[in-house]
This record gives structure tokens, sequence and C-alpha cells, in this order.
């Protein structure tokens, strides 16, 4: 922990939700001093929050959430507005800006030029010294989010992805992942997750009533920042706080990195870009990229799909289906298909040119 410069903060639908759905002030203004704190010991922190939707429900007088995505665009409409003007207020009486941010899906995972831009915009945020306040954009792109993101934990993983985040913190109910589940209830809390642990028994799948994510989504963006080099902690947002965090005491769960920090560009090619297709592998090939750190040959691939082109990132599977890893293709799929399972000196003679590798192992990223 002594090592993080750089924060990203989740907050839950339920850590800022009260009764009656209304956002429940004393919770959000205790939260907005701990960033303002850690922002004192010179750290940069970016705010990724829930609780548009409640907020909506509580202002309209709604007691369910809405099922339609209709109604909970218009929802999300009212409440975003609710949401980021308590912030706003909250960290003005400390004298610090908010920078308000709504990302769509398109934004981090379809086009690398919008990926950088938003980068950049980031990056002048801290410089100007504003808080950035992230959410979905969910009065218009609910449907959108849903499918291809999750939710907001999921969000906040991509975004400690994009601007480099040592840490991931998300505050929820819970006090972090439990060994097991029972009626509800955890038992046996989990100090520390390493990439290569089975958790699956230990996810629980329910959501709350206000929120759409439930464990499961918590740990899937954390296992996400591990395969980048980062840390992420569940902790309980009314029990925990972000200075013991930081000061390493034990609470709630951290997952702990998995080797050395991956660059922008690999991070991109893994975690950003979206697939065009997949190339399945043999056995051997597996072996080559996850034990060796090889590139992967035309040798070693068995089949293809999809329409990518040259540039284009894929999916790397094992003959079981699984994906293995992602990478940019030095081939289009249709060269692909020509050269699977030929040695050099075949692909030279097929293609009329000097063999490449279908995916060299600078461009590509273990999954």
């Amino acid at each position: 922990m002594s090592g993080v410069r750089r924060v990203v903060v989740k907050i839950g639908s339920t850590s800022v939700a009260g009764e009656a759905n209304q956002l429940h002030r004393p919770t959000v203004r205790r939260l907005v001093g701990e960033v303002c704190a850690l922002r004192e010991r010179g750290l940069e922190v970016a705010v990724v929050s829930s609780g548009a939707v409640a907020a909506g429900m509580g202002r309209l007088g709604l007691s369910e959430r809405p099922r339609s995505i209709a109604d909970l665009q218009a929802v999300a409409a009212v409440g975003q507005n609710l949401l980021v003007t308590t912030y706003e207020s909250l960290f003005a009486r400390r004298g610090v800006p908010v920078g308000q941010v709504l990302l769509t899906a398109g934004d981090i995972l379809e086009d690398r030029q919008r990926y950088v831009n938003l980068r950049n915009t980031f990056r002048q945020l801290f410089a100007l010294g504003a808080v950035p306040l992230i959410n979905e954009n969910d009065s218009v792109g609910v449907a959108e989010l849903k499918r291809s993101l999750g939710d907001n934990d999921m969000l906040a993983a991509y975004v400690a992805n994009l601007i480099h985040a040592e840490l991931l913190v998300i505050l929820s109910d819970v006090e972090g992942l439990y060994r097991r589940y029972a009626n509800g209830r955890g038992d046996e809390l989990l100090r520390e997750v390493s990439l290569g642990d089975d958790v699956s028994r230990s996810v629980s799948r329910a959501a709350n009533r206000l929120g759409r994510g439930g464990m499961a989504t918590k740990v899937k963006a954390a296992q996400l920042l591990m395969a980048c080099g980062e840390m992420t902690v569940v902790a309980h947002a009314r029990k925990h706080s972000l200075a013991e965090i930081l000061d390493g005491g034990e609470v709630g769960t951290l997952f702990v990195p998995a080797g050395r920090r991956m660059g922008s560009r690999k991070r991109w090619i893994g975690f950003a870009s979206p697939p065009r297709g997949s190339v399945t592998v043999d056995a051997g090939a597996v072996a080559a990229l996850k034990l060796r750190g090889g590139s992967l040959l035309p040798a070693g691939v068995t089949a293809c799909s999809g329409t990518f082109r040259a540039g284009d990132v894929v999916r790397v599977e094992d003959d079981q289906g699984r994906e293995v890893a992602r990478g940019m293709s030095r081939y289009g799929a249709g060269e692909v298909g020509r050269i699977l399972g030929r040695s050099s000196p075949e692909v030279a003679s097929i293609l009329g040119q000097p063999p490449l590798e279908v995916i060299h192992r600078d461009d590509l990223v273990l999954t």
C-alpha cells in the first residue's frame, strides 16, 4: 500500500442509499471526507459512484426498481442530477472541484482513439486538482453497459485499468469475500486472494434490491486488475475506512496482483479492445504461450472464426473453447485459414512472402 499513488474508489448503491431509497447524506459526506483525506496525503483519487437509479427512485417515490429499460433510463436521468449535485456540494465545502465523467461501453471497449482521449481527460483532471466523478451513462446506455460491462464494479475496474491506478477499492454492504455462504450469510472471511485461487464456490451471485451486481462481479473486476498487476480491496462502506485500507489494515479482502504491472498497450489489447474473431490452438501452442512466453505460430493453430483483419484483436482458445489469451493478429482471417497447421517454409510457399507469427508475443496478453 505504501507504493499506491492513484486510487479508484467504487461506491455501491447500498452504500449511498438510505431509507425509502433516499441518498444517505451522512454516509456520502463521510466518504467524501475520506477521499479528501487521501488527497491531502498526495494521492490522486477517482470516484465511481452507483446510486443514480436509487436516487431517482426516491425522488419519484418508487418502492421497487423498474424492470424495463425505458423506465430505468428515465429514473436514472432523474437520479443522476441529484447524485452529482450531492457530491459536488460536499466536495465544494472542502474546496475540492469535481469533474463529472459519464461513460458508455464504446468509450472504453470499442474505439482506441476514444480510449486514449478519455485517458488524457483523466490525466488533465488530476493535473487540475479535480476529483473525477464517474458513472455509467444510465440515461442512454443501460442495455449497452449491462451487456458489455456488467455493472459499476466492472466499470470501475476498466477505469482503474485505463488510468493505471495501483489500487481499486470496492465499497459495498459486505465486508469482503467469504470462503462459503449459507442462508445468505458469509462464513470465514478471506483476507487475501491470489490470481490462481479458485474462489468459484465462494462467490454469492445474489444481487440486492437496489444494485445489479453481486460478489461475482466484484471478483471478476478484481481478477481483471490482478492480471494487469494491480490490487483490489473489497470492503464494507460503513464499517471500513479508506485510511484503514491505505494504512495496510486487515480490513476486507485484498486481491493480490499477479506479476509486474502491465503496460498501456497490452492493457488495451487484453482488456479494452473488443475481439473481432478467434483462433483455436493445440495443446503444444497453449504450453508455449503460458509456460514459455512464446509467440503463436501458424503450426499451432487448428481453426479460426470471424472476419478479422490484420491488426485486429482476436481471442486465443484451447481445444475445449476456453480463452487462453488475446492478441493482435498479423494476418487476416482468410490468410490464417490458409496457413493453419503449416510450418514456416509451407507458409512462405503458400503466401509468397516471408512467414510471420500469427500473434507475436509482444502483441499477446494471457487472460
